[in-house]
């Protein structure tokens, strides 16, 4: 991962522990670790990197609401 990402990981990792830790539930550390493990893997593969990065997200147009029944 380049060196911000790293950073960036590192920063909410502790600020995630301290929070989970003052509740006294680590599940938000398992996610936060989860979450970033798809960022090494997406940042590991270049197909993968260049398919999420460079090719543009499709608009598919207004979503209409759906009817009440």
């Amino acid at each position: 991962m380049p060196a911000t990402d790293i950073d960036a990981m590192a920063a909410e990792l502790v600020s995630t522990t301290e929070a989970a830790a003052a509740i006294g539930n680590t599940a938000a550390v398992s996610q936060c670790l989860v979450e970033w493990r798809h960022t090494a893997e997406i940042h590991a593969d270049p197909d993968l990197y260049r398919a999420l990065t460079t090719q543009p997200l499709d608009d598919f147009g207004p979503v209409t609401r759906p009817e009440e029944h």
